[in-house]
């Protein structure tokens, strides 16, 4: 597989194994699961478009606002389902090497993510110069 070593494509192979090991053992489809993990590789895919619009500095405050709060959120999810299920600590632990490159990718890093095949051989061939 091409993209096995593009940390997305890692996280979201392992977030699909684990939820087929899920509906393996409890015999049923999470269908629910299932498309908020497509929706969420989508989300972390996606590469910011270049701003034709300048925002000014409270723009740019409301915005970072904004994304601090929903962190905050997902930092609560966390934090409670670690507390709750000491597997889900030990699950999110042992897997942060894949997750975390993912969740705290710069915009860059994000397009190296989504880089073709043949862009990343590019990239190579003119890093080895």
């Amino acid at each position: 597989m091409a993209e096995e070593g593009k940390p997305d494509a890692q996280l979201f192979q392992l977030l699909s194994n684990l939820l087929n090991q899920v509906e393996t053992l409890t015999n049923q489809e999470e269908v629910e699961l299932r498309s908020k993990i497509e929706t969420l590789g989508l989300e972390v895919t996606k590469v910011p478009s270049s701003s034709t619009q300048h925002l000014n500095e409270l723009e740019i405050a409301k915005e970072l606002d904004k994304l601090s709060a929903k962190l905050d959120d997902v930092d609560e999810m966390i934090s409670s389902a670690m507390a709750a299920d000491p597997q889900v600590q030990s699950l999110l632990s042992g897997t942060a090497d894949v997750w975390m490159p993912v969740i705290t990718a710069t915009s860059e890093e994000r397009r190296n993510f989504t880089a073709s095949p043949a862009d990343n051989t590019q990239t190579d061939v003119e890093n080895s110069k």
